[in-house]
């Protein structure tokens, strides 16, 4: 009675989107692993029937996700923060190295990427701690312990090396910034990316410039009775202006030649033609054969199984973090807004369901499960269609890989099941 109670209550709409994604996503896996007079489409050996393993065993994990109280995960999530922090910390003595990154423990049978678990932990450990009577989001303190939970997983990933996954931590910010957190935090940090990107684009002299006559324009414009403090406005100018001088060092000095490879073809850094040709063909082979085979889908696609491009292996890595290509290709325009349509949709019921939660917990950690599907979904989609620069992020539940698929699933999950208490308790 219990299990036909809880089935009454989920949100089945985004059940069915995640299914739909997972479909398509195991589809196109298939189809950039398919081999003429190959292996049956239920070989398990194949990297498509691993997949489809790997996607059996989500749907398990959902049963017992689902089957467990929801106080359970607000009870233990301090307990999944700090194994999922201990398993990070052991890729470092017993970790396996694949393509470079120390990411991943060999069982045998299958790889586990710990990475992938401390995401849902880190979501569950910040929600707790937010929603906490004691935490005070407008105390600095209580500020700084929040982004400490998630500094520490990200500051543990960065050296393996694996940029991109700590990168994701930073999006559950979003979390702290709709609880509370002053928006002037955010629009410091975007300030400080724009003058990032400015300053490797244009240099430091120009920054000083431009800032310094936009402050005098404001002063000149400005109404008489509107005073302006010119010692924080001088501060910030000089603080900036640091700020800008310490880009080169960074992208010099503390960038991996590969990283400053890929911000040099992103921003069109580079001008001379011949090194410019040769990061092409290293660097940005993946991002620019990605962009070529997506470009040959046109609006209807070659059709399935019919992409030359992906038959001929061009594109690296084609069935994990550019599985996205394959999409364009085959099935064209029309699938691949079809796609980011089921993501978007995926995305704004989540951001629905999270708004009518009473519980503190269950609304923040559902917008924990938006902020990291969201930054993989734009970013993955970002850095095929050539928009950004290459990361390697997966996009979640359709790219190939055990971990993504099954703590994706746990992630999806344990936010439907946490809705669906909201639905029992009558609130």
């Amino acid at each position: 009675m219990a299990g036909k109670s809880v089935l009454k209550r989920i949100d089945w709409l985004s059940v069915l989107f995640y299914l739909l994604l997972v479909t398509i996503g195991w589809v196109n896996i298939y189809s950039s692993t398919f081999i003429e007079n190959g292996a049956s489409i239920f070989d398990f050996g194949t990297l498509h029937g691993k997949q489809l393993s790997f996607i059996i065993v989500s749907f398990v994990s959902v049963v017992i996700l689902l089957a467990l109280e929801a106080s359970f995960y607000e009870r233990f999530s301090s307990v999944f923060y700090i194994v999922s922090m201990l398993s990070l910390l052991g890729l470092f003595v017993f970790g396996k190295t694949i393509s470079g990154a120390t990411s991943w423990y060999d069982l045998g049978f299958f790889n586990l990427q710990p990475a992938e678990f401390a995401k849902v932990a880190t979501a569950l450990a910040l929600a707790k701690y937010l929603s906490d009577i004691q935490t005070d989001i407008k105390r600095t303190k209580d500020q700084l312990y929040a982004f400490i939970i998630i500094l520490i997983p990200a500051i543990l990933i960065i050296p393996q090396p694996d940029p991109g996954s700590a990168l994701v931590f930073f999006a559950l910010s979003f979390v702290i910034f709709r609880e509370g957190l002053p928006i002037f935090y955010l629009g410091i940090a975007l300030f400080a990316v724009l003058i990032f990107v400015t300053t490797l684009m244009f240099g430091t002299i120009w920054i000083a410039i431009i800032l310094t006559l936009l402050i005098l324009i404001f002063l000149l414009l400005k109404k008489k009775k509107f005073k302006m403090p010119l010692l924080p406005l001088a501060t910030a100018l000089i603080v900036t202006i640091l700020f800008s001088l310490s880009v080169d060092f960074v992208f010099d000095h503390v960038f991996e030649q590969r990283h400053r490879d890929r911000f040099s073809l992103w921003l069109r850094l580079e001008n001379d033609p011949e090194k410019l040709e040769q990061i092409q063909k290293t660097i940005g082979y993946n991002s620019y054969q990605s962009e070529k085979a997506i470009e040959s889908g046109g609006f209807y696609g070659k059709g399935f199984l019919e992409g030359t491009r992906t038959k001929g292996n061009f594109v690296p890595e084609q069935h994990s973090d550019y599985i996205f290509t394959t999409v364009g290709e085959e099935w064209g325009f029309i699938g691949t807004v079809t796609v980011v349509l089921l993501f978007t949709l995926l995305l704004l019921r989540l951001v629905f369901l999270a708004e009518r939660q009473k519980n503190a917990f269950s609304r923040m950690y559902g917008y924990g499960v938006i902020s990291i599907l969201f930054v993989h979904y734009f970013i993955n989609i970002g850095m095929v269609i050539g928009i950004l620069p290459t990361i390697g992020i997966p996009l979640p539940l359709f790219s190939y890989g055990g971990s993504g698929m099954l703590f994706f699933t746990m992630l999806l999950f344990i936010f439907i099941k946490l809705d669906a208490n909201r639905l029992k308790e009558g609130i």
